[in-house]
């Protein structure tokens, strides 16, 4: 109980050695072992948060109660070592508990996306086989219905709720678990093909818990931090870094059940977040509240702002320290964001200028990549030593990342090698053999290269590439990106490759147009009434037409397609290219 974390650290993962014996045998320890670890030193620290009428919270050792109550439950109704267990809703503490309960109990957790319809859980279901299926409220009668074994992670539901689920004899059940250890499977993440033949990466123990302590080689993270589970839990973005990397350190998490901006705002200032994990979309929505914030107060106060940020971030590059947090306190804090620390966005690139602009502002903004089969981070760009063109530096020498047949500027498929590279996919070895090439290195599928000093930058996805009539690769992220300035006139852009001659197979670039609400509102028409079409594309086409100048010719949008109705998006906001 009295140990403490190694006050000289070559490692962020050195004062695991104290542990070692003890409380794991392993390299690394499992995710059970690890939450035992933080447990053990933090016992009274807060662990798991809510906001619903009021504030819920766990502590570690209350959230290991539960936890141990349910493996035990799940051992004496049948769960044994590597079985399934299925989980799927918002992001809440209970979610948390059946998530590390099925792994105390030595099972395989399946966390499935809540924002599916019924048939395709259902259609996962039957391919996960789970002993037992947790599920919220809204879909409990469904399912309930449906199949046996299935409990709820509201206490609406109170004779299946999950922390009702009690053992007869809990010491016995929890003695007679057989543990996991590093190398088994922890967890199954379906990624694609929900209706079709759905992909399941396999993660194991290392496979998690080494990405997670390896990921702060780059970025410093402490038992005071307050991370903010926002985005959907179930994905690998959020389940490693936010939930499994706080409670590496004995952090708090705060869950966020939904985008809704009043409620955020609620969470993030009584919460006091530390640690802010978004998508691009999220950050460009609040940078875009706190400069509108800003102009109302006239051109004079906004002139002057925009002066002390450029000050600000140039003495944060130079200097490495950061001016910013105190001389801009009155407008973060307006923004419910005077207490966050550290700013990560993942899932997709976001534009340099935004990047840049929270950077003036005083929150150490990075970005990150990765993918669901690395667990998923495998690079991250230091806070004090962040590029903003780049997704990040790898881990070296703690994992390998290089080029696979670079062009002449270095450019190719980004390949990986590691401890955080997944098993393979669930029942599907030709998929598998077909993503790893020899000695254990991973094809990403992402196209891009890395400088001299091992930071990563990314052109694209490999399968998305457009090749023009010159025989030019285009990638559309690229040009995707170019409009992430302008969403209070487009709420999504979609840019792909049509054919233009079909002898040689060359093709031009289309960008697929959702205008924004606001624009319609702006313009005093609504979508779909005679002439709006004209109206709408009197300001998209200009909008098109700047960003054209700006990039080479090979790559100009040259068919533009206005939407009645967005196209199909992911739970972190990025369109479903591939449906």
């Amino acid at each position: 109980m009295g140990k403490t974390a190694c006050k000289h650290s070559d490692t962020p993962w050195d004062f695991l050695s104290q542990w070692k014996g003890e409380y794991f045998q392993g390299e690394w320890p499992t995710v059970p072992e690890m939450f035992r670890i933080s447990a053990a030193r933090f016992p009274e620290r807060n662990c798991f948060t809510v906001f619903e009428s009021e504030r819920i919270t766990l502590t570690y050792s209350e959230a290991l109660e539960k936890i141990e109550n349910l493996a035990a439950w799940f051992f004496e109704n049948g769960v044994r070592h590597g079985d399934h267990v299925a989980v799927s809703g918002k992001n809440s503490p209970e979610w948390a508990v059946v998530y590390l309960a099925a792994m105390f109990a030595g099972a395989t957790i399946v966390p499935i996306d809540y924002g599916l319809h019924d048939k395709e859980i259902e259609n996962l279901l039957s391919v996960a086989a789970p002993k037992f299926f947790f599920v919220d409220e809204e879909r409990f009668p469904v399912f309930s219905r449906m199949r046996s074994g299935v409990y709820s992670l509201s206490r609406k539901n109170t004779g299946e709720y999950v922390y009702h689920l009690k053992a007869e004899d809990k010491t016995a059940s929890l003695a007679g678990i057989t543990a996991p250890v590093e190398e088994d499977t922890a967890a199954i993440l379906f990624t694609s093909g929900t209706m079709g033949n759905p992909k399941g990466v396999m993660l194991t123990h290392k496979n998690l818990v080494s990405d997670c302590y390896i990921a702060q080689s780059n970025m410093n993270i402490f038992h005071t931090d307050v991370f903010y589970a926002l985005l959907p839990i179930h994905h690998a973005y959020t389940m490693l870094a936010v939930f499994i990397e706080s409670i590496s350190v004995g952090a708090e998490t705060v869950f966020g059940k939904q985008m809704a901006v009043s409620k955020m705002m609620r969470e993030l200032k009584e919460g006091k977040i530390t640690m802010l994990l978004g998508v691009p979309l999220l950050f460009n929505k609040l940078l875009a509240g706190i400069l509108k914030g800003i102009r109302e107060k006239g051109f004079a106060v906004y002139a002057l702002i925009k002066f002390l940020m450029m000050v600000s971030y140039l003495v944060k590059k130079i200097f490495k320290v950061n001016p910013g947090k105190k001389i801009f306190k009155s407008v973060l804090s307006k923004a419910s964001l005077s207490s966050v620390r550290i700013a990560i966005s993942g899932g997709g690139p976001l534009a340099p200028s935004v990047f840049r602009a929270f950077n003036e502002l005083g929150i150490d903004f990075v970005q990150g990549y990765g993918l669901t089969e690395t667990s998923p981070i495998i690079a991250l760009n230091p806070t004090f030593d962040f590029r903003i063109e780049s997704v990040g530096k790898d881990f070296y020498p703690n994992m390998e990342i290089k080029i696979l047949n670079p062009d002449e500027k270095g450019i190719g498929e980004i390949i990986v090698k590691g401890p955080m590279v997944m098993k393979g996919y669930y029942n599907m070895p030709e998929e598998t053999a077909a993503v790893f090439i020899g000695d254990g290195w991973f094809k990403t599928g992402d196209i891009g290269r890395i400088d001299k000093d091992r930071y990563v930058y990314l052109c694209g996805r490999a399968k998305n590439i457009i090749v023009t009539e010159g025989g030019k690769n285009v990638f559309p992220e690229e040009i995707e990106n170019e409009f992430q300035l302008f969403f209070n006139e487009i709420e999504q852009i979609t840019v792909c490759g049509y054919v233009v001659d079909k002898e040689t197979r060359s093709e031009g670039v289309e960008a697929k147009i959702y205008p924004s609400d606001e624009l319609f509102k702006r313009l005093n028409i609504v979508r779909g009434m005679a002439g709006s079409d004209e109206a709408v594309r009197s300001v998209i086409e200009p909008i098109v037409e700047k960003v054209n100048h700006s990039l080479l010719p090979y790559q100009r949008i040259s068919k533009i397609t206005i939407l009645e109705e967005p196209l199909e998006m992911t739970t972190t906001k990025k369109v479903k290219r591939h449906q």
